[in-house]
């Protein structure tokens, strides 16, 4: 008998059609056991929410925002897995039942896969550019994560043993709350991958893209939990590189210039340093940047 999949879609409420596609994505999925979807609504009445009658909405009834949104969809699910998908976001078809396959003939708790990063300019203009981003193995490892931050082992892509892992509700307006999560089953036993984009992650529309602030105070959430990731100096450098890009959005020139060196201290070759120190300058813009990078299918 396959096992029955319980599918955690948080939503704010204010893109209602991005979020029908996001639940119809999930409910098209060709699954052989028992699939239910159940959207969270955070900050929102779940009267307010327009899915079809076949999905459950509930409200959060944990920490508001999203790790406390993830939550109360898992422990409202009775299903052997559980699986996330962000309301911006798509599952491309195929995507479960490879998971499911991957679990069933390799073994494993928790499932990720490639993505498909989808960018849309501000303002909408132009055609949407859409970039694999592909991890190059079929396992994610601990020290995988902690060397990078592996943006493909996306939120979007899990699926795992239900009450296994629970998201961290102590992460900073829940920034880094999911990379937290990854470490921590991958720290348990590697992550089972899926080397195929089989999910569309949306950039430009997130929440999070611009508060420069609270990635400043993830960053500092993730290096105080995982003190693994100050000892490789590949990521090291990543996260301290990071820290100065934001400092440099936010007009933190001092700031910026330190964590800067710090980075240049711990991997001469980080790009993340001369980027920040060039946006501290006002050489370029903390947007420009971003914007040429997420039309790669980057981050910084």
């Amino acid at each position: 008998m396959s096992p029955s999949v319980g599918v955690v879609i948080p939503t704010r409420g204010d893109r209602p059609a991005q979020l029908r596609e996001a639940v119809g994505s999930a409910l098209a999925q060709e699954h052989p056991g028992r699939l239910c979807v159940v959207v969270v609504a955070d900050g929102v009445a779940p009267a307010d929410v327009d899915v079809p009658a076949s999905v459950r909405v509930l409200p959060n009834t944990r920490t508001p925002g999203l790790p406390g949104a993830r939550n109360t969809g898992i422990a409202a699910c009775d299903t052997d897995l559980v699986a996330f998908c962000d309301d911006d976001d798509l599952w491309l078809p195929g995507k479960l039942a490879a998971q499911m396959r991957a679990l069933r003939d390799r073994g494993g708790a928790f499932a990720s896969c490639a993505i498909e990063v989808e960018y849309v300019r501000p303002g909408g203009r132009g055609e949407p550019a859409r970039v694999p981003r592909l991890a190059g193995r079929d396992t994610v490892t601990a020290d995988d994560l902690a060397r990078s931050r592996m943006v493909m082992v996306h939120s979007s892509t899990f699926l795992f043993e239900r009450g296994a892992l629970w998201a961290d509700e102590s992460a900073p307006n829940g920034q880094n709350e999911d990379w937290d999560l990854a470490l921590r089953a991958a720290k348990r036993q590697p992550i089972t991958y899926v080397d195929r984009p089989l999910v569309r992650v949306r950039w430009g529309a997130s929440h999070y893209v611009a508060r420069w602030a609270d990635r400043i105070a993830g960053l500092d959430w993730m290096l105080a939990r995982h003190p693994e990731l100050a000892v490789d100096p590949r990521g090291a450098a990543r996260v301290y590189g990071q820290l100065a890009f934001a400092h440099a959005a936010l007009g933190h020139r001092r700031e910026a210039t330190r964590w800067a060196l710090r980075t240049l201290a711990t991997r001469v070759g980080e790009p993340r340093a001369p980027i920040a120190l060039a946006v501290a300058a006002g050489l370029v813009s903390a947007p420009t940047i971003l914007s040429a990078l997420h039309r790669r299918g980057h981050g910084i």
